[in-house]
């Protein structure tokens, strides 16, 4: 598919590299993304990445819709389309499985003919690619996750999700960095915070990066609970 450039309001332009979810388009949106972001171009304001398009906003009394495109496209062709980009890192997630932390496992293991150990096997076995942030600061967009741990939204979603909880939706996980309302279907809880306003570097991942997790026992999280709310707590980051 070729790219195609949109309009999104006034001060919007998506450009769109294709209609699906696929780790290799993935990449080339972010390529895309951080060419335009060293390019620091005057009048845009913020660039947003998703799992297959990008949103570049922008102030049309610096730089009109027509220049930003035609730029883009210059990008574009430079860059062979936008292929290649930074190595990814991959961070490991510490996760307290079931009981009062993963009130859905038993669910998920049912709905799929396994038992809960099978579950977090399975889910903390292999690296998942952050296709996308969005929903919340820090909630990550995994994709790569075994479909034999697949299961469906809650039918009515809770209105409280604890801060940390790790969900399973469909063939997406995640984990709320924020206590909200949610649909996921709640397998555990990180005790750990993936964003610091506070910090120059406020986001532990970003996207494109990896995530895998691993499986904690209660103490285990207790003790780096207190360590991060500390600011002790050092995450484990290698190459994916």
């Amino acid at each position: 598919m070729a790219v195609r450039m949109l309009a999104a309001g006034e001060q919007g332009l998506v450009v769109e590299f294709g209609d699906s979810i696929d780790s290799a388009l993935n990449d080339r949106v972010h390529a895309f993304c951080r060419r335009l972001h060293e390019a620091k171009l005057p009048g845009v304001i913020e660039i947003v990445p998703t799992y297959r398009s990008a949103l570049v906003m922008f102030d049309p009394f610096v730089i009109t819709r027509a220049e930003l495109q035609s730029r883009a496209d210059s990008m574009l062709e430079a860059a062979g389309a936008a292929t290649g980009g930074k190595t990814p890192r991959l961070v490991r997630i510490p996760v307290c499985y079931g009981g009062e932390f993963g009130p859905d496992l038993e669910f998920v293991a049912g709905h799929n003919h396994l038992s809960p150990d099978d579950v977090i096997r399975i889910h903390s076995a292999r690296p998942l690619k952050i296709y996308m942030l969005g929903f919340m600061p820090g909630f990550p967009y995994l994709g790569g996750m075994d479909g034999r741990i697949a299961a469906p939204r809650l039918r009515k979603p809770r209105i409280r999700i604890p801060a940390g909880s790790v969900g399973i939706a469909g063939t997406q996980t995640g984990f709320y960095p924020y206590e909200s309302p949610g649909g996921w279907r709640l397998i555990g809880r990180t005790p750990i915070k993936p964003f610091n306003p506070a910090s120059h570097d406020p986001f532990l991942y970003s996207a494109g990066d990896y995530l895998q997790f691993r499986p904690i026992t209660n103490e285990e999280y207790e003790r780096i609970r207190r360590d991060a709310e500390g600011g002790r707590y050092q995450p484990e980051v290698g190459e994916p």
